[in-house]
């Protein structure tokens, strides 16, 4: 093996040729599909259109070079390029060049610390979030992606807009004329919305291949902006009507340019920074995940997170857009046929060729249309199935989803996330700190035991089998220590209580000092106090312990041990 080959990815190194005409076919209806929405996520994130163009070449070579996923495409995606907006544009006006520089210092403090990340193996920092958070917000992004396209596809003049005020005002103009940028964006969007929900289907009814009619599917906000660009150049609607249209690109990769960030500019945008690195890792490593799962193939998340850091640190110097794993660019990948990384840096080249042939025929897209295909892509987003699941499964998740999307909505995207952790967060205290603990006894003729009040078992008199289904701390010791005086209450004949520890994996040093306690409390009345199935860590502590030296009783390797010896001791009373 040459040097030169010991440096090229393990893909590369073993590709075969019978997938290249697969990926090269990939690459450039990638390139051809994605360009509207590449420049629709430019805007959106604030930055002039060309950037989202910028963003689907160096880092997309980048990921593809460094990531481990085979099928997945990274480029601008929607919840970086809304995060992006809603961090920056309090700071800098869009598209200034101060704008373009702090996003730039967004996509290389954010892609510094994934990749740094993964050069430390800390992928598993991708489940800070849990799933219910990431599905609220992701939906409350949705909501607030819909409101603030609602300027383009209007006309409606908003500064800033908030859900009320986007109501207020599109309330405050129903009714009146409809001009030429509300039939165009207005048109556009109910065109995309029945082709996105009912063109396969009609297709499919026509004996058309669901594959053929996926594709047709796909193709249609091409065609769409196609058409509506031709209208608007024939009908001369932004010089005649002011129309709003993307106007000049810049079509050179002249914009390639090191911002050198401040340390002013490094404190503002430091927690942005760090929010916007952690939605990248969570979102790039759970599609990787599951793109492995369904192709049977490996994803290594730290492999990942090194790609999406290079990927992010390239995209700093080329255009300034954060990058992140697209849902609709890799689902367009996947149906085109892609097989390998070949597949993205084809599409990379073949975005360079568009950028070098010109770009004019760009400058005459409705702005309107871009807002109708944006907003048809966040309506998808809105995750109803997940609320009503984990509504469901668990209220508290429930309450996690709808208070993270809420806060994203009303608060804004990092403190609608911090409230969605803090919910999850609570939740797991008052799980902590409540625990399940059951009076067990045994099944007839088995060694099992279950809660009595679940199942008919067999129990001995003046013995009580507890089982606290949770580690010990702090937080849940007042909760044992009172359900033990209840069953103190209620069998005044107890003269022996065995604590089951089979699902204890912790207990600290509050704990042990309670135990103790109650091990001391229990002596005082002539009851014996036993531990059964201590894990060998927690026995390892507590062997340490003054709890140890002083129990009353036994320390059983199960509960049908204690159960058979205590049995035995009943009968020699």
């Amino acid at each position: 093996m040459s040097a030169l080959s010991r440096h090229l990815p393990a893909w590369l190194r073993s590709y075969s040729r019978e997938n290249l005409p697969h990926d090269v076919l990939a690459g450039l209806v990638v390139t051809v599909l994605v360009i509207p929405q590449s420049l629709a996520y430019a805007l959106l994130a604030g930055l002039p259109p060309q950037a989202g163009l910028y963003a689907g070449i160096l880092p997309v070579l980048a990921y593809a070079l460094f990531g481990s996923s085979m099928t997945q495409a990274v480029g601008p995606v929607a919840i970086t390029a809304i995060m992006t907006f809603a961090v920056l544009s309090p700071l800098a006006e869009p598209q200034s060049a101060h704008y373009i520089a702090l996003a730039a210092t967004l996509a290389l403090m954010s892609g510094v610390m994934v990749l740094v990340s993964g050069l430390l193996r800390l992928g598993f920092l991708s489940q800070l979030l849990s799933r219910p958070v990431i599905s609220g917000f992701i939906s409350g992004s949705a909501i607030l992606i819909v409101v603030s396209q609602v300027k383009f596809l209007t006309g409606i003049p908003m500064s800033e807009p908030k859900v009320w005020q986007v109501m207020a005002a599109v309330y405050q103009r129903w009714g009146e004329s409809i001009d030429e940028t509300l039939m165009l964006g207005g048109g556009s969007l109910l065109a995309l919305t029945l082709s996105r929900y009912f063109l396969a289907g009609w297709l499919c009814r026509l004996g058309i291949s669901p594959a053929r009619a996926d594709i047709a599917v796909r193709i249609m906000p091409l065609l769409t902006l196609a058409v509506t660009t031709a209208v608007v150049a024939e009908l001369q609607l932004d010089v005649r009507h002011g129309v709003a249209v993307v106007g000049t690109i810049a079509a050179s990769l002249t914009a390639l340019h090191l911002f050198v960030p401040g340390l002013e500019t490094l404190q503002q945008l430091a927690g942005p920074a760090v929010l916007l690195a952690v939605i990248g890792m969570v979102q790039n490593i759970t599609m990787a995940q599951a793109l492995a799962i369904k192709r049977r193939e490996r994803v290594d998340a730290n492999h990942e997170l090194v790609g999406l850091g290079s990927a992010n640190i390239v995209a700093a110097v080329s255009g300034g857009m954060p990058v992140g794993g697209g849902l609709s660019r890799t689902a367009v990948n996947l149906a085109a046929g892609a097989r390998t990384p070949l597949a993205s840096i084809v599409a990379a080249l073949a975005m360079l060729g568009v950028l070098a042939l010109g770009t004019q025929w760009l400058s005459r897209l409705p702005l309107a249309v871009l807002a109708a295909s944006i907003i048809v892509a966040a309506i998808s987003m809105l995750d109803f199935k997940a609320l009503e699941q984990a509504w469901r499964y668990d209220r508290a998740d429930g309450l996690a989803l709808l208070g993270t999307a809420t806060g994203v909505v009303v608060l804004g995207v990092e403190w609608g996330i911090a409230l969605g952790v803090g919910l999850s967060l609570a939740a797991l205290l008052i799980r902590a700190s409540t625990p399940h603990i059951a009076v067990i006894g045994r099944i007839a003729g088995t060694e099992h035991f279950r809660n009595v009040q679940r199942h008919g078992v067999e129990t001995i008199a003046g013995v009580l089998l507890l089982r606290v289904d949770e580690s010990l701390f702090f937080g849940n010791l007042s909760t044992i220590e009172l359900r033990i005086s209840q069953e103190l209450e209620h069998d005044r004949t107890l003269h022996d209580v065995v604590l089951i520890m089979s699902a204890v994996n912790r207990v600290d040093a509050t704990a042990m000092e309670v135990l103790t306690d109650i091990n001391r409390d229990l002596a005082s009345r002539n009851i014996r106090f036993h531990l059964a199935e201590v894990k060998g860590p927690v026995q390892d502590r507590l062997a340490r312990s003054p709890l140890w030296e002083s129990l009353s009783g036994e320390v059983y390797l199960s509960v049908n041990a204690a159960f058979e010896h205590l049995q035995t001791m009943q009968g020699t009373r």
